[in-house]
């Protein structure tokens, strides 16, 4: 059964809904760290197929509530801290997972020399084939992977002993700490997408499940483009919010 017949048949759609009501009770009465019953004897005991289970467990694997792996089985995890957060500040996840007292840390860290092809030179405002460098890292929280960047940078914004000496996984923070270039602001677009295979391995999750995904250009004091970013975070260990003020209507 897939999402969409579950809200194009009603009914359909309320089997759905109690199949997750199901699935919540019994990850809250199973211990942290336990494995859940195997997909074939739950799907049974649920009188579902195996497919629509998998379709509902997405969601709580989502929200960090459980974890899947492949081959070995569904474990639920214990309550994880949440990087609760503004976005009118732009901070990396070390500063604001640091606020909370959450361990981070970075894995699967791989630099590498690409040339730009014609969206990042339009995104970067440069010439098509122009040598960039690309920084793709994981992010861990807990021991588990929580996020997956890619950053596209000028050849000269970052050196590589910046990269190899006492990187910790924030490009943002070391262009900070070192001072140069000096940045200015950040346009991110931000959108829910579907993990695709390749992400969905890095992040170990199944392929399908919502991502947040954060598309940013990171621009310096002279109005130039530093850093091409995009951004997987799980949804289930980050919150974002904005505040916004209110204005008063205009009088005519």
């Amino acid at each position: 059964m897939s999402a969409k017949n579950t809200t194009d048949n009603p009914e359909s759609g309320h089997r759905f809904q109690r199949l997750q009501n199901d699935l919540a009770q019994l990850i809250n009465q199973t211990p942290p760290g336990s494995r859940l019953p195997a997909e074939p004897e739950l799907a049974q005991k649920l009188g579902v197929s195996r497919a629509t289970l998998r379709e509902a467990m997405r969601a709580y694997e989502g929200q960090g509530l459980i974890r899947r792996r492949q081959g070995v089985g569904t474990f639920v995890v214990p309550q994880a801290k949440v990087i609760d957060t503004g976005l009118e500040v732009l901070e990396s996840i070390e500063t604001r997972a640091r606020r909370i007292g959450l361990n981070v840390s970075m894995g699967a860290l791989q630099i590498s020399e690409i040339v730009a092809s014609v969206e990042i030179a339009e995104t970067m405002h440069i010439k098509e084939g122009t040598r960039l460098v690309q920084v793709s890292r994981v992010i861990h929280a807990e021991n588990r992977p929580v996020a997956y960047l890619i950053d596209v940078l000028q050849q000269n914004a970052l050196l590589e002993e910046d990269l190899t000496t006492g990187f910790t996984g924030s490009v943002l923070d070391l262009m900070l700490k070192r001072g140069n270039p000096r940045l200015a602001k950040s346009f991110t677009d931000i959108q829910a997408v579907a993990a695709s295979q390749e992400i969905a391995r890095k992040l170990e999750i199944q392929r399908g499940d919502v991502l947040l995904l954060f598309v940013a250009r990171l621009y310096g004091e002279s109005g130039e483009v530093v850093d091409y970013s995009t951004s997987y975070f799980l949804p289930g260990y980050f919150r974002f919010h904005v505040v916004r003020r209110v204005e008063s209507p205009m009088s005519y």
